[in-house]
């Protein structure tokens, strides 16, 4: 690979486990186990049989936990101690057989950009969640399953197409995620400012009588 396919792949493994990390690992692993494509050394430990059918399992419970509204929250809140760190150690494996230097800038540069494609995906589920129909859901978790498979599918036919779009992406997300970010705060002050009030409406004591002593005092 030359270095244009190697950062493709490298930014492109990243970006896709921000999204969906098994979908992304069973992808690459099996394009490397059927000749689909030729895996870094680093990456080669994907195209294990047992790695590819503990990925695909673990897809597979995605699936239906990703299209349950509030569970798939839930499954996001959890998963941003995997989908982070696990992009960057992917976007680093890339090039494992370059200098220490260029593993730690592209494991660096990984974890950013799966950090931002995550938040993207956990913040617009969180958002669809304010809709009771569960349809939305179903339709933002095909299109990032497909966006998963297709991104991945650019990044290793055409690299540059995919790092042009990938700039796009990081704009996107400059520009997109503060905004996102307020929308949330403002849904979650809402939400506390409804239970608030709900627990302070308590209705006033009247008529009450109260006896200290040989004292008494009228509510």
């Amino acid at each position: 690979m030359d270095i244009t396919a190697l950062i493709a792949l490298s930014m492109g493994a990243a970006w896709a486990s921000g999204l969906n990390l098994y979908a992304a690992c069973a992808v690459l692993g099996l394009m490397g186990a059927t000749g689909s494509m030729e895996l870094p050394a680093g990456m080669q430990m994907l195209e294990n049989p047992w790695v590819i059918a503990a990925a695909g399992a673990m897809y597979v419970v995605e699936f239906f936990a990703d299209k349950i509204p509030g569970v798939d929250s839930a499954w996001d809140t959890i998963h941003s101690f995997i989908r982070i760190p696990a992009g960057a150690v992917l976007a680093a494996t890339v090039f494992a057989d370059a200098s220490t230097a260029e593993m730690l800038f592209a494991g660096a540069g990984g974890g950013v950009l799966s950090a931002a494609s995550h938040t993207m995906k956990a913040g617009t589920r969180l958002l669809i969640n304010t809709s009771p129909e569960p349809f939305s859901n179903w339709t933002a978790s095909v299109a990032e399953d497909a966006t998963v498979i297709g991104g991945l599918w650019l990044a290793l036919a055409h690299p540059a197409v995919f790092i042009g779009l990938l700039v796009v992406f990081i704009l996107l997300a400059i520009w997109l995620i503060p905004k996102m970010w307020r929308a949330i705060r403002t849904l979650f002050r809402k939400i506390a400012k409804l239970f608030g009030r709900e627990t302070a409406e308590v209705p006033p004591l009247e008529g009450v009588r109260v006896t200290l002593g040989r004292k008494s005092i009228d509510g």
